[in-house]
């Protein structure tokens, strides 16, 4: 699939400086920034993570 983004010039000028600066191109940077916030967790996912941890932390501390 193909995407098109129309970035204002500020963004454009910070995402060239920043993939200047991480020696890659600036679509790759632009790919593995989508690509980081379509895997990330999702909000629910980690709220529910922290309530079983904090809420069993004493049974993870006696079986540890």
């Amino acid at each position: 699939m193909s995407i098109s983004l129309q970035l204002d010039e500020e963004q454009s000028k910070q995402l060239e400086e920043l993939a200047r600066e991480l020696g890659v191109d600036a679509r790759e940077l632009a790919k593995a920034a989508v690509n980081d916030l379509l895997t990330r967790p999702s909000d629910d996912f980690t709220r529910a993570a922290k309530f079983v941890l904090e809420k069993n932390r004493e049974l993870y501390r006696r079986l540890s």
